[in-house]
């Protein structure tokens, strides 16, 4: 793609062309190449949105952690009246996802002692014993069988539903609200609403069940901030558990996916992280950065003129950090090519997967810690595992904010 042969958007000059968001992925393993022309010659870049608004899509690491940090750019401005939008549907007010700080602090400091790194620890036995048994059961199967079924999805899942405290019975109704709440062009604006509105009622329902019968999961816990001492409205509580059943899980299903797929086809990396347990702390770091769950983060607006990367960006402007593309910055990635995957990369731990600044990622130790145990334990037991079908037949999901592949057949 050549972005000098896009025409320009509404309001902006020839000499600002304007690319359709997102971009094209030539397949289930490529980022968008343009990001590369991008951050060498257009660092922020004029897009049109799939809502058909205008925004602006920034592409170099460092300016990618400015958009993440700065109070300038803003989350609570999406939500305000006439505010340009990602979609065609409007993102739902009064969540982490559409809050700026002080009220995102507020909020964020109800749940944030759940996803420490001390927490996180003592949750890891269990989070074992749960892979253990989806691998126990994927073992009995005849291969090929898809590892998506089998195990990446379900395994966020069952530790997220735990945590909360939400019947993991129910999970086959979690694809479908959480498919609708991260669509782009997936989902038309009713069918968005009407799975927004089932997982609102499904929520209410448990909620009340709690209030009836107390218990001490996460969402007993926010319960009695509730009612007990008024720390969240009761449109925040349910808010916040749909934030949290949908990061909690959409996430880390569709990275279990990419980062087996990516070590399959890696398979000296894949003999050395078996002969050096480890290194797979080191190596999963690697893998998040060369697999983005999306092309950016959460839509920000504009609340003064900002300029950035050469480019005057006006105050109530759409703009969109492209972490994927900051992941892959020659910049901040030296060693060799940023787009090849090297679990021995010393700038890995740079990434900005997990995003940066107030609304880094809550549940970042929680991923890791599954990523760690859901690859450790495949090598421990399918020391023969490998792809089984061409690499050219795999698809990512498409016209959703969150990239995962549809299907990821392996045998052994």
């Amino acid at each position: 793609m050549d972005i000098e042969d896009q025409p320009a958007p509404d309001g902006a000059s020839a000499a600002e062309p304007t690319l359709s968001y997102p971009f094209h992925r030539p397949s289930a393993i490529e980022v968008p190449p343009v990001y590369e022309e991008l951050r060498e010659r257009c660092p922020v870049a004029h897009v049109r949105l799939p809502s058909g608004d205008p925004g602006h899509v920034v592409t170099r690491y460092d300016d990618v952690r400015t958009v993440l940090a700065d109070p300038r750019f803003s989350r609570a401005a999406t939500v305000e009246p006439g505010a340009p939008q990602l979609s065609s549907t409007p993102p739902l007010a009064g969540g982490l996802f559409t809050m700026d700080p002080p009220e995102h602090t507020r909020l964020r400091k109800l749940v944030l002692r759940e996803f420490t790194g001390r927490r996180v620890q003592r949750l890891r036995p269990r989070i074992q014993e749960l892979t253990d048994g989806l691998l126990d059961a994927m073992e009995r199967l005849a291969p090929p069988v898809d590892l998506n079924t089998e195990l990446a999805f379900p395994l966020p899942v069952m530790v997220i539903c735990e945590l909360l405290g939400v019947p993991f019975e129910d999970r086959g109704r979690f694809r479908a609200w959480s498919d609708a709440f991260v669509s782009l062009t997936s989902h038309t604006p009713e069918e968005t609403a009407a799975q927004r509105t089932s997982m609102i009622a499904y929520l209410a329902a448990l909620i009340q069940r709690k209030r009836d019968e107390p218990t001490d999961d996460l969402i007993g816990a926010l319960v009695a901030a509730h009612d007990d001492e008024g720390r969240l409205t009761e449109h925040e509580l349910i808010t916040m558990c749909i934030t949290l059943l949908v990061a909690g899980h959409e996430t880390t299903v569709s990275m279990i996916g990419t980062c087996v797929l990516t070590l399959l086809r890696h398979p000296e990396h894949l003999a050395a992280l078996r002969e050096n347990p480890d290194m797979i702390e080191h190596a999963v770091e690697e893998l998040m950065r060369i697999n983005p769950i999306g092309d950016g983060g959460p839509l920000r607006i504009t609340l003064e003129d900002v300029e950035l990367g050469g480019t005057l960006i006006p105050k109530g402007s759409a703009v969109l950090a492209a972490i994927c593309s900051a992941n892959q910055d020659a910049a901040r990635f030296p060693e060799g090519s940023p787009a090849d995957f090297d679990p021995r990369r010393p700038s890995a731990t740079q990434h900005v997967a997990f995003g940066h600044g107030p609304h880094h990622c809550l549940g970042a130790a929680l991923a890791r810690a599954e990523l760690q145990i859901v690859i450790g334990s495949l090598l421990r037991r399918f020391p023969a595992l490998k792809l089984a079908e061409d690499v050219a037949d795999l698809r990512m999901t498409t016209g959703m904010m969150v990239h995962g592949l549809t299907r990821l057949p392996v045998a052994w």
